[in-house]
């Protein structure tokens, strides 16, 4: 359990006579994030384990349903490939790649169907120059910068009482914050096309597709959790670096 100290000095309270420890109520911010990622981790595994159990009456594989889909969009130009993991798969747009995961790729399933497709979707996006995926692509080098940054620097502010570090902190920390936001409307974007192709292209009946849409429900929400439990986490830095502050 962590710790702050309270009171002027960095480790003594009242009066430098022995220590004076507050529990920092911040981590229940830290906790809340954290189930509700889980919850919604947990809820699309659920769903995939369940559809996964649910032939497609196409008889199509995740990698015969993606190449279907990319053709039917006028796309050629992209490779599939098939990526060690459960539930790992994602397109490329470098090296204009989409890989399947193991419980994609060969299976026939309405959920391997579904999860194909919806990377299909990102190759239309790209194929389109989508704003918000031209976007958040160009966030990446910044996003993975901050996060990786942001809380050393944060920290070193909070131990030797920097507010310089501390803000710089804080806008690092934002810039991950910023590029989960742009990410929701790319993944709701590639379920949309995705499930509208299916339907349009005869790959799944109107039954298959309403299964289908609690499969990709389910997995989106996994990026609205992740949003949900970055803003709290940011909220904590916010609430530690005014604390400090008043120091």
């Amino acid at each position: 359990m962590n710790l702050l100290i309270s009171g002027t000095n960095a480790f003594y309270g009242y009066g430098g006579y022995g220590y004076h420890y507050m529990f920092d109520w911040t981590y229940l911010l830290v906790i809340a994030g954290l189930i509700i990622s889980l919850a919604a981790s947990a809820k699309v595994k659920s769903t995939f384990a369940k559809y996964s159990r649910v032939r497609s009456m196409c008889g199509l594989t995740g990698a015969e349903a993606a190449r279907k889909v990319l053709e039917l969009s006028g796309i050629y130009d992209v490779r599939i490939e098939h990526v060690s993991g459960n539930l790992t798969d994602h397109y490329d747009p470098r090296s204009k790649v989409l890989r399947l995961s193991d419980s994609t790729y060969s299976s026939n399933s309405v959920a391997a169907v579904c999860v194909a497709a919806h990377e299909c979707g990102h190759a239309v996006q790209h194929q389109l120059s989508y704003k918000p995926l031209v976007l958040r692509s160009t966030l990446v080098p910044a996003a993975n910068f901050g996060s990786t940054l942001a809380w050393p620097v944060f920290l070193i502010g909070l131990i030797f009482s920097m507010q310089p570090l501390l803000t710089i902190g804080i806008v690092l920390f934002s810039l991950a914050v910023i590029f989960q936001l742009v990410t929701l409307p790319v993944e709701f974007n590639a379920s949309s096309r995705a499930l509208r192709i299916l339907e349009d292209g005869h790959i799944l009946g109107t039954t298959e597709l309403e299964s289908g849409k609690k499969v990709l429900s389910a997995a989106a929400m996994t990026y609205v959790a992740s949003l949900v439990a970055s803003v709290l986490q940011l909220l904590r830095l916010l609430i530690l670096a005014r604390g400090r502050d008043n120091d």
